[in-house]
């Protein structure tokens, strides 16, 4: 079970430093964005990992909006391969901007791409899109071939049974069977944060409530998350593959956050695992 982070708070200008950090805190893999991955260049990308000895464990696609999106991410499943990527995350489309048997067509048609490609693909549920609760979630697995689960523990937080408390272990109990993925990140609810959850999945998205529910988003053990038992959980349930966390609105120094994050996770680690 390796453990990697995001590139997300670098630009494609600055992903060597980016890469660079990752390493410096001794993760055993990263994630990058496709788009970074498109604008840095596969080649230097590549370089760049190899330099740093980095498992480039997932690409993320950018969103999944239109057929356009869909056939740019199908074309670079190869240059992906080529990366040894070992997944890639798929992003749905916004609440209500697509259909089911739209989302369900454009992520089959992935599916097989990216397995034909040699690169596992993955849903990525996520606030505010298409694919956020359970219900959803399992549809999309059941409909489509080959597709498994990106499992967020800050995205899963907001639908578990037991928000608002911290325990968001019934989601990595449900979704056993399809975690081909982890990202961790943890969540500090602003008060009304259960109205502003309502209202993206409603598809209302007024502007203080899509910055206020992503600004919750923080660093592990700086909100309510309990991820001793998500570690716990994961052992029990035999997940064996790849965790990345993943801080996405910590521009500030984020070497120190990599490092930080790095520590939180070791520490709640067992022994034999560090």
């Amino acid at each position: 079970m390796g453990l990697g982070y995001t590139t997300m708070m670098y630009d494609s200008s600055e992903i060597a430093a980016g890469i660079g950090d990752v390493a410096a805190c001794q993760y055993d893999g990263v994630e990058i964005g496709l788009e970074k991955v498109r604008e840095a260049g596969p080649d230097r990308v590549d370089a760049l990992v190899d330099e740093y000895d980095l498992d480039l464990y997932c690409v993320m696609s950018e969103w999944l909006e239109t057929e356009a999106a869909v056939d740019r991410v199908a074309s670079d499943f190869d240059m992906l391969s080529d990366l040894d990527v070992d997944n890639v995350g798929l992003l749905p489309p916004q609440r209500n901007r697509q259909d089911d048997a739209t989302v369900e067509e454009w992520f089959t048609r992935l599916a097989d791409a990216a397995t034909d490609a040699g690169v596992t693909p993955l849903v990525h549920h996520h606030g505010a899109t298409h694919v956020e609760r359970n219900d959803e979630v399992r549809q999309l697995l059941d409909a489509v071939d080959g597709l498994e689960l990106l499992w967020d523990t800050a995205h899963y937080y907001p639908y578990g049974e037991n928000f608002p408390e911290g325990d968001v272990t019934d989601g990595i109990e449900t979704f056993a069977d399809d975690i081909g993925y982890v990202h961790l990140k943890d969540v500090a609810p602003p008060t009304g944060f259960d109205e502003m959850r309502d209202s993206l999945s409603a598809g209302d998205f007024h502007l203080d409530h899509v910055i206020n529910y992503f600004r919750s988003f923080t660093d592990l053990g700086r909100g309510k998350i309990d991820f001793e038992a998500v570690s716990e959980t994961l052992e029990d349930v035999g997940y064996d593959g790849d965790i990345t966390i993943e801080i996405e609105n910590r521009t500030e120094k984020p070497l120190v956050h990599a490092k930080e994050n790095y520590d939180y996770w070791r520490d709640i680690r067992p022994k034999e695992d560090r």
